[in-house]
C-alpha cells in the first residue's frame, strides 16, 4: 500500500490536487468537531423546578455533588417527614429521575449531530494485474442544503425534549406531596380505630360482665362483641392502608434500606384559611404545563419537517465530489463529480403526504391534550372543593353535635339514667365521625396536589413557565 501511494506521489499537478481536498476534508471534519455539553439544559430545568416547587434538584453523573445529595437526603430522613422534605427527598433520589436526565444528554447529543455534515464517502479501487487505478471523494449534496432546516427541526425537538424532561419532575413531585398526604391521613386513621377499637373492647368486656350478673341480654351482648369484632376489622384494614401508602411514598421517594425507617408528623394539617382563586384555573394550566408546551414544540418540529419532506425524499442520494482516475500509461484525469436521482418513479409524494400527517396528529394531539388538562383541572378542583366543604361541615357540625351528645350522655350516666354500655357507644360515635373528618381531610390534601399537578404548578400568583438562568435571576 505505501508503494502505491508512493506512485500516486509522482503523477504531479493532479495528485497535488487530489491531496489538497483530502486535506480539505480533513480540515472540514475538524471544524465540524463539537462538543456535547447538556449541563445548560439541566440548569434551565433546575432553575424552574425551584421557581416552582422551592426545591433543587441532582443529575447524579459521579460528581462531588452526587455524595452532597446523597448527605442531604439522610439529613432529611433522618427527621419527622414533611410534604415539603418528601418532596426534596425524591428529587435527589428517585432513580427513575435520574433516568429521565438521561434524555437532556441524548437529547443534546442529537442536536449537535443535526448541525454536523454527514462524513464524505471515500472510494478506491485498483485493477490488476496492472497499475490504473481510481478514487472518489463524495459527498451527499442534500446534506449540504439542508443542514439549517435540519439544525432548527433538531432544536425544536430538544426544546421539546426539556420540557418533558422538566414536567416529569413537577409531577413527581406533585405525586409524592399527594402520597405523603396520603400516608400522614392513613397513619392518624391507624392512631383513631385504634381508639376505637379499645372503646369497643372495654364496651364487650363491660357487656360480659353484666351479662354474666344476669343483668344483659344475650342479643345486647352479642351486639356489643360485633361492635368489637368489627372495630378490629376496619383497624386491620386501616393498617394495611398505612402500610400500602407508606410504600408508596417509599417508592417515589426512591427509598430502600435504611432509608425506609422514616418517620411523619402524626396528624395534618388544618385547613388553609382562604382558598386560592379558582376562576382561571384551566387558563393557567393551559400556560403553565410544559408537557403542553413540549407538545407545542413537537408540532412546530412537523411543520419544520413539512418544507423539507419532498426534498429530501427526491435528493437523498444526490452527491457531488471529486473523481480521480489515472491509466497504465501514465495517463490521469481529475474533475468533479456528481450523482443525482432522477425522480421518475418517486417524485416526494408520499414523503410530503407522511409529513403533512405527522403534522396533522401532533395538532390533534396537542389539542387533545389541552382538552384533557382542562377536564382535568375541573375534577381535580371539584375534589378539592368537596372535599374541604366536608370538612368545614365536619368542623362546624358533626363534630359539635357528636362532642354534646357524649357530654350529655355522661350526664346522664352520672344521674345513672343511663348505663355504661350507652356511655361507651357515645364515646365511640364521637371518635369514628372524628375518623370520618380525618378522611375528608386527607381527601382534601390529597386533591389539592393533584390540582397542584393538573394545574402545572403553581395555583395562584405570577404564571410561570420555562426559564432560563437569566429568567431566574430576574426573578430573584
Amino acid at each position: 500500500m505505501s508503494d502505491l501511494w508512493d506512485d500516486v506521489e509522482k503523477k504531479g499537478r493532479g495528485t497535488m490536487k487530489l491531496r489538497k481536498l483530502f486535506l480539505l476534508s480533513g480540515t472540514v471534519a475538524l471544524a465540524g468537531c463539537a462538543h456535547v455539553d447538556p449541563n445548560p439544559a439541566f440548569h434551565e430545568l433546575a432553575n424552574t423546578v425551584h421557581l416552582r416547587t422551592g426545591k433543587r434538584v441532582q443529575w447524579n453523573r459521579g460528581s462531588a455533588q452526587d455524595a452532597e445529595a446523597q448527605a442531604a437526603v439522610a439529613s432529611l430522613l433522618s427527621r419527622p417527614l414533611t410534604a415539603g422534605s418528601a418532596v426534596q427527598v425524591a428529587l435527589l433520589n428517585n432513580h427513575r429521575l435520574q433516568a429521565t436526565y438521561e434524555e437532556l444528554g441524548i437529547a443534546q447529543a442529537d442536536l449537535v449531530e443535526a448541525g454536523l455534515l454527514r462524513n464524505p464517502i471515500f472510494t478506491f479501487e485498483r485493477r490488476f494485474p496492472g497499475q490504473a487505478l481510481e478514487m472518489d471523494v463524495l459527498k451527499e449534496f442534500i446534506d449540504i442544503l439542508l443542514l439549517p432546516l435540519r439544525k432548527r427541526i433538531a432544536a425544536a425537538q430538544f426544546e421539546a425534549t426539556k420540557l418533558r424532561v422538566a414536567h416529569e419532575v413537577l409531577v413527581t413531585a406533585a405525586e409524592v406531596r399527594a402520597a405523603f398526604h396520603e400516608h400522614q391521613g392513613d397513619q392518624q386513621l391507624v392512631d383513631l380505630r385504634n381508639t376505637v377499637a379499645a372503646a369497643t373492647e372495654r364496651s364487650a368486656e363491660a357487656a360480659l360482665r353484666m351479662h354474666e350478673a344476669g343483668n344483659l341480654k344475650n342479643l345486647d351482648l352479642a351486639t356489643e362483641q360485633a361492635s368489637h369484632a368489627q372495630a378490629k376489622i376496619e383497624l386491620a384494614k386501616a393498617q394495611s392502608e398505612a402500610t400500602q401508602s407508606r410504600e408508596k411514598l417509599n417508592k417515589l421517594m426512591g427509598a430502600f434500606g435504611e432509608q425506609t425507617n422514616w418517620t411523619v408528623a402524626s396528624r395534618l394539617p388544618d385547613l388553609p384559611g382562604e382558598e386560592v382563586s379558582i376562576s382561571q384555573l384551566e387558563s393557567r394550566a393551559i400556560q403553565q404545563r410544559l408537557d403542553l408546551a413540549a407538545a407545542r414544540q413537537e408540532f412546530i418540529a412537523q411543520a419544520r419537517s413539512l418544507g423539507i419532506a419532498r426534498a429530501d425524499a427526491i435528493l437523498e442520494r444526490a452527491e457531488i465530489g471529486a473523481h480521480y482516475e489515472r491509466e497504465i500509461s501514465g495517463e490521469y484525469a481529475i474533475g468533479p463529480s456528481v450523482n443525482v436521482p432522477i425522480p421518475i418513479f418517486n417524485q416526494g409524494q408520499p414523503a410530503f403526504a407522511r409529513a403533512s400527517a405527522k403534522l396533522r396528529q401532533g395538532q390533534q394531539r396537542y389539542l387533545a391534550l389541552a382538552t384533557d388538562i382542562r377536564s382535568d383541572v375541573r375534577a381535580a378542583r371539584d375534589r378539592m372543593l368537596l372535599a374541604r366543604q366536608q370538612v368545614e361541615y365536619f368542623k362546624s357540625t358533626a363534630l359539635p353535635t357528636r362532642t354534646r351528645v357524649t357530654e350529655e350522655s355522661q350526664l346522664e350516666y352520672n344521674a345513672m339514667q343511663i348505663g355504661p354500655l350507652q356511655l361507651l357507644q357515645a364515646k365511640q360515635d364521637e371518635v369514628k365521625t372524628g375518623a370520618d373528618s380525618v378522611e375528608a381531610l386527607r381527601d382534601y390534601w390529597v386533591a389539592r396536589a393533584e390540582l397542584e399537578k393538573a394545574v402545572g404548578g403553581s395555583l395562584g400568583g405570577k404564571i410561570l413557565q420555562f426559564t432560563s438562568d437569566k429568567e431566574s435571576e430576574n426573578h430573584h
